[in-house]
C-alpha cells in the first residue's frame, strides 16, 4: 500500500459496499474498486476498476473493506499485508470482536494502520448516506479518515482505541435490532389474536413506551406493506447475533435474552435462509403455539 495517498481502494461491492462506494465516487473521491464476484458490473460510475486485490494493495493509500465475514476480511488483510506495507485499512464489515483483533494483528505486523469501523443503517440508509460508522483504532487515523467517511455516512463515532470495540458496539446494536424485530412480531401477533388491527397497534406503539425500530420502520414500511424489503437478511441477523453471543460468552456477561432470541433466529434461518429479516413476522404467525 505504498501507492497514491489520494487514491482510495474499495474491496467488496455488495448490498452495503456497492452504495458506499457509489457515494464516495459521487463525492469526487478518486476510487479504485474490486469485487471477487465481479467488479465491472458492480463498479459505481466514476470509479476505476482494479484487476486484482493486489492492484488495490499496491496503488491505494487507503483501502476500505465491505465483506461478509471474518475469514474473508482476514484473507484480504493478509494479501494487503503481503504487498508494500504502508497506509490505512478501514473495515466496515461486521466480523466480531475476536476476528477484528486478529485482523488488527495481521495488519500491524506489516505496519498498516487499521480502523475497525462497522456501519449501521441498512441498505436504505447506505444509499441515502445516513448510516452510522462506529470506529475503533487510533484517534489520529479516525480524524484523518473523517472527510472520507463523511462522504458516505452522516453519523461518525470513535468508540475506542482497541481493535474490536467497533465490533462490540455494532454487535450490541444488531442484537437490539434483532430483539426488536422478534419481540415486535410476537407482540403484534398477540394483538391480532385479540382482534386488534396491525396499523392501529403500530400507531399506538409509536407514541408509547413500546416504540422501537421495528414498530417505527420495519413494520409500517416493510411488513404492513407486504414488501419485506429491509435489505437485511435472516442469514445476516442470525450471524450477527451469533457473534454477539460468542462475545458475551467470552466477556462473561449475562446472555439469557440473547440466547432466547438467538434460538428464535436460528429457527427462522433454518426455515427461511437468506430471506429478508422482516419475514420474521409471517414466520411467527405460521408458528403459533410452536
Amino acid at each position: 500500500m505504498a501507492g497514491d495517498t489520494c487514491l482510495v481502494g474499495f474491496v467488496g461491492l455488495g448490498n452495503m459496499g456497492g452504495p458506499m462506494a457509489a457515494n464516495l465516487a459521487a463525492a469526487g473521491t478518486s476510487l479504485l474498486v474490486y469485487d471477487k464476484a465481479g467488479t465491472a458490473e458492480r463498479a459505481p460510475e466514476g470509479a476505476e476498476i482494479a484487476q486484482s486485490l493486489g492492484e488495490i494493495a499496491r496503488r491505494a493509500g487507503t483501502v476500505l473493506l465491505s465483506l461478509p465475514a471474518g475469514a474473508a476480511v482476514a484473507a484480504v488483510a493478509a494479501e494487503i499485508a503481503a504487498a508494500d506495507p504502508r497506509g490505512t485499512v478501514i473495515d466496515t464489515s461486521t466480523i466480531g470482536v475476536a476476528a477484528a483483533a486478529k485482523v488488527g494483528e495481521i495488519l500491524a505486523r506489516a505496519g498498516i494502520v487499521y480502523l475497525d469501523a462497522p456501519v449501521s443503517g441498512g441498505v436504505a440508509g447506505v444509499r441515502a448516506g445516513t448510516i452510522a460508522v462506529m470506529a475503533s483504532g487510533p484517534v489520529e487515523a479516525f480524524e484523518a479518515a473523517r472527510p472520507l467517511l463523511s462522504a458516505m455516512a452522516a453519523n461518525l463515532f470513535h468508540v475506542g482505541t482497541r481493535q474490536g470495540q467497533g465490533q462490540a458496539m455494532k454487535l450490541a446494536n444488531n442484537f437490539l435490532s434483532g430483539v426488536a424485530m422478534a419481540a415486535t412480531s410476537e407482540a403484534v401477533r398477540f394483538g391480532e389474536t385479540q382482534g386488534l388491527d396491525m396499523k392501529t397497534m403500530l400507531d399506538v406503539l409509536n407514541v408509547s413506551t413500546g416504540r422501537n425500530t421495528a414498530t417505527s420502520d420495519k413494520f409500517p414500511n416493510r411488513v404492513l406493506t407486504g414488501t419485506h424489503d429491509a435489505g437485511f437478511t435472516t442469514t445476516l441477523i442470525h450471524k450477527d447475533v451469533g457473534l454477539y453471543l460468542e462475545a458475551v460468552a467470552a466477556a462473561g456477561t449475562r446472555g439469557v435474552v440473547g440466547r432466547a432470541v438467538g434460538g428464535t433466529l436460528a429457527a427462522v434461518e433454518a426455515d427461511l435462509p437468506g430471506e429478508d429479516f422482516t419475514r420474521i413476522y409471517p414466520w411467527t404467525v405460521e408458528h403459533d403455539d410452536a
